[in-house]
């Protein structure tokens, strides 16, 4: 019988113990983790983003502040709003929503980002300490994939993984956690040659491409695990992920659901990285 890998009840369970610590450390110090969330613009998935991190904050006791700017916002307008947070010691993680208007450069933005406060962990600075294998701010989705895969027990030591997907965002990072957890990676992207063949070599197959159900029954071994990072909409506005769930859940021997998957531990994630730099910030002891 295929396990279903649920982050929607994980999630929930991480963002209640995640309250009970902040609520403790309230008790004690009269400080909350704060977290500054700047949207340009008024894109609709971007609009249902933020107020979703918005409610997850609140639910949590997270102070959340949020900045909504228009989409003809100048650069520079930007940056010193970026400066400003940096400099706030109130706010202990920022967070630009993407994607940015052309006007502006997305590199800047999130070079222009403390490290220190890059609960996003695109800055330059968390991207290296992953690649070196040090612990630094971890991009969410990557982090709540791992950690959705250690709750549930998979065993990763020696495990072949098989990423579809070279994003920034996702796929390099992700395969970055997994070499760290002594797994053997593969990365593919949609240049791999005979990509189906490469993918049934997987014990774990992360599928973060961005194509709606484009992995069928025919990429996955008999007994794999499938994590599905993907969410898009098909032709009937259904929400679906990168993985055709129908026919691949029969051949799994564990598969994450769209939605009701990775998702919510994105968000949760998020508040955790939050957490990690309030306590580094104001030197408290977890």
């Amino acid at each position: 019988m295929t396990t279903m890998i649920r982050g929607k009840e994980l999630a929930a369970q991480l963002r209640s113990q995640l309250a009970e610590k902040v609520r403790e450390t309230y008790g004690k110090t009269g400080k909350r983790p704060g977290l500054a969330v700047v949207q340009v613009g008024e894109d609709p998935a971007s609009s249902i983003y933020v107020n979703n991190k918005k409610k997850a904050c609140e639910e949590a006791g997270l102070m959340s502040y949020g900045y909504r700017l228009p989409a003809d916002i100048e650069e520079h307008e930007l940056l010193e709003l970026i400066d400003q947070l940096n400099q706030d010691p109130s706010v202990h993680g920022i967070l630009c929503q993407l994607p940015l208007p052309d006007q502006i450069s997305e590199f800047k933005v999130i070079n222009a980002i403390d490290p220190k406060k890059d609960v996003d962990g695109f800055h330059p600075v968390n991207v290296g300490l992953l690649s070196l294998g040090k612990d630094g701010l971890v991009s969410c989705t990557p982090a709540g994939v791992l950690e959705m895969l250690k709750a549930y027990n998979i065993p990763l030591v020696g495990a072949n993984c098989v990423i579809v997907g070279r994003s920034n965002i996702v796929g390099k990072p992700v395969a970055q956690l997994m070499l760290k957890e002594h797994c053997t990676v593969t990365i593919t992207h949609s240049r791999t040659r005979d990509l189906a063949a490469v993918c049934r070599q997987a014990d774990i197959l992360i599928a973060a491409i961005g194509r709606p159900e484009m992995i069928t029954a025919e990429y996955v071994k008999p007994g794999a695990v499938v994590i599905d990072v993907g969410i898009n909409r098909n032709a009937a506005g259904k929400v679906v992920g990168d993985v055709d769930f129908a026919s691949v859940e029969p051949v799994a021997s564990a598969i994450s659901p769209v939605p009701g998957g990775v998702g919510p531990m994105t968000i949760a994630m998020l508040l955790e990285n939050t957490w990690q730099t309030f306590l580094r910030q104001e030197g408290i002891q977890a």
